[in-house]
């Protein structure tokens, strides 16, 4: 177990477009709740704590998970309003308040998560913090051919990093960038704390989002390293009926 690593798993919605009364991230996959798969990829990347994030039926949440909570590194945080994916990670605020280290956030309806991602971005977090540029985010993307829908990742004429622009903000040129954002993310924590009282909800939605962050770490000068390394089935997401299918058609053949 690595003790300085935390993660904060987001589980708290209803997911409306998997036609079900399940909180989403319990819809199964294979006979398994998809956020047992991410769960099982944190575990054996040895995280030190792991943040579960419950809002929508909570407490079936609670005890489809109960199995787990003999593990004295994972906790439950509730979100009693669902305010986006930067309030979400508000709500952890008390559990991280005294961390130094690295948290990694990501959704709980990732059932194609790797772990050798996870450790991917954990190492690069390390490497850049043991030469000295502390990073205050990491961000895990992926090179999609057909982006539609997806956050795209802005960079400037250097390569680097310089914010991510959902599709709908998105103008022509960017639309046609190829890399995207996955929601994969390992921040410098006290970074992270402090970025979060920085977000906005200048928004359609109205909502905190945590794809704000890294923007806002970059404004301050902080550093922030956005690397492509997800993996092909790390881009195959569950929103609908249809798209779980398709992912479970994918686990069998594996």
């Amino acid at each position: 177990m690595i003790e300085n690593q935390y993660a904060i798993v987001m589980a708290a919605g209803k997911g409306t477009r998997m036609k079900s009364e399940l909180p989403k991230v319990l819809y199964p996959v294979c006979g398994k709740p998809m956020i047992e798969y991410v769960l099982d990829a944190l575990e054996k990347s040895r995280i030190g704590k792991i943040i579960v994030v419950v809002g929508y039926r909570s407490d079936l949440v609670r005890k489809t998970l109960e199995h787990r909570t003999s593990q004295q590194h994972l906790v439950f945080v509730e979100q009693t309003e669902q305010l986006g994916t930067g309030h979400a990670v508000m709500v952890c605020r008390n559990e991280l308040q005294n961390h130094n280290g690295a948290t990694m956030v990501v959704a709980g309806d990732c059932p194609m998560i790797q772990v050798e991602t996870i450790l991917k971005l954990f190492d690069a977090y390390t490497i850049n913090a043991k030469q000295k540029m502390l990073p205050s985010c990491i961000l895990g993307t992926a090179l999609k051919d057909n982006p539609v829908g997806l956050g795209r990742i802005i960079r400037n004429n250097n390569g680097e990093f310089v914010g991510i622009v959902e599709e709908k903000d998105a103008g022509e040129e960017q639309k046609l960038i190829k890399e995207v954002n996955m929601s994969y993310y390992v921040f410098h924590t006290p970074d992270l704390l402090e970025a979060l009282n920085h977000l906005k909800t200048n928004n359609a939605q109205k909502e905190y989002y945590i794809t704000d962050a890294p923007a806002v770490m970059k404004s301050q000068g902080q550093l922030v390293v956005a690397l492509p390394i997800l993996k092909p089935i790390e881009t195959l997401g569950i929103n609908t009926v249809d798209e779980a299918k398709i992912v479970e058609t994918v686990l069998q053949n594996q």
